[in-house]
């Protein structure tokens, strides 16, 4: 799975990834970040997510990681925000007011281009990544944010019934690649009503990851 991949999924609207509403375990579980208005939210590989709208409306800064910029006018155009747009080496920067959308390969983020973080939601990067990518992923995430408290959504089932994305992530591969940085939490674990893609049983799982 390649870059490729993902643009050409974007540019045909083969999304069926991107959920069309705000994702009720966000607004359901977000205030357990304790975060204070104006602070900043990441979000890696964050599409065109509904998410972002629902963010700002709760008075935080949006920052976010995509790679298809086809997503990012996406979401510009759904937000009604013309973004100021400016380039930072290979990665191209969106910014309006209140969100910065980073466009280009996740791996070429550095700290100082997203600056400061205090909080990263992820519902559907780390289950976007095939196994042999997702250890580099997670520490380069914990490396450009500085470790932030994290929200995280995942699913776990049988991966030989069904090819991700959504890939399965089970609670040992979380402790895996999380549990020496942050303390975690399963804060809720239920099943997917009529199965993932309407295909498996799969168990949702929202973790919530603390120093």
């Amino acid at each position: 799975m390649d870059a490729s991949f993902w643009h050409q999924r974007w540019e045909l609207g083969e999304i069926a990834f991107h959920e069309g509403q705000t994702n009720t375990q966000l607004v359901k579980h977000f205030h357990k970040l304790n975060l204070v208005e104006g602070r900043r939210v990441f979000l890696p590989l964050c599409g065109k997510t509904r998410d972002i709208a629902w963010l700002l409306n709760q008075g935080c800064h949006v920052s976010g990681a995509e790679l298809s910029e086809f997503a990012v006018n996406e979401l510009f155009d759904e937000l009604s925000i013309k973004p100021t747009i400016s380039d930072i080496g290979s990665i191209r920067r969106y910014h309006g007011e209140n969100i910065d959308i980073f466009v280009g390969d996740f791996f070429d983020l550095t700290a100082n281009i997203i600056e400061t973080v205090d909080a990263v939601y992820d519902r559907a990067a780390l289950v976007a990544l095939p196994e042999d990518m997702r250890a580099k992923y997670t520490a380069h995430l914990i490396n450009i944010t500085s470790a932030a408290p994290k929200l995280m959504i995942c699913y776990d089932y049988d991966q030989s019934l069904m090819p991700g994305p959504p890939f399965s992530i089970s609670r040992e591969e979380v402790k895996r690649h999380y549990d020496s940085t942050f303390d975690l939490q399963l804060v809720e674990s239920s099943d997917v009503e009529g199965g993932l893609k309407g295909k498996v049983v799969a168990t949702e799982m929202v973790w919530l990851l603390k120093k």
